[in-house]
């Protein structure tokens, strides 16, 4: 048996593809949450259409990240790479568009 962690987090990538596809898109789970199963970066958790997503479930997101008043938070560490934080229905909603 799986320890509690591994669980939580084999739960959370099943309910983001069971979502994903909810919404009509094509998703995946990686097997063993290694994406060398699907033949990519063993980062990858799950695949929604061409996306691959890495799957974090923690206990306590911190607040600068939650987007409580934006659709949208963007950070990035110093010199580095710019990222964007979304909500999941905000996400697959732009992904749906951009479809057509």
């Amino acid at each position: 048996m799986a320890n509690p962690s591994k669980r939580k987090g084999n739960a959370f990538e099943r309910e983001l593809v069971k979502l994903a596809q909810g919404w009509g898109f094509s998703a995946r789970r990686a097997w063993g949450s290694n994406g060398m199963s699907l033949g990519m970066h063993e980062e990858v958790d799950c695949v929604i259409d061409e996306y691959t997503v890495q799957a974090k479930r923690r206990k306590k997101i911190p607040k600068y990240l939650k987007c409580e008043n934006t659709d949208i938070v963007a950070f990035r560490e110093d010199r580095g790479t710019t990222y964007a934080l979304m909500p999941i229905d905000t996400f697959l909603n732009l992904l749906k568009r951009l479809k057509g």
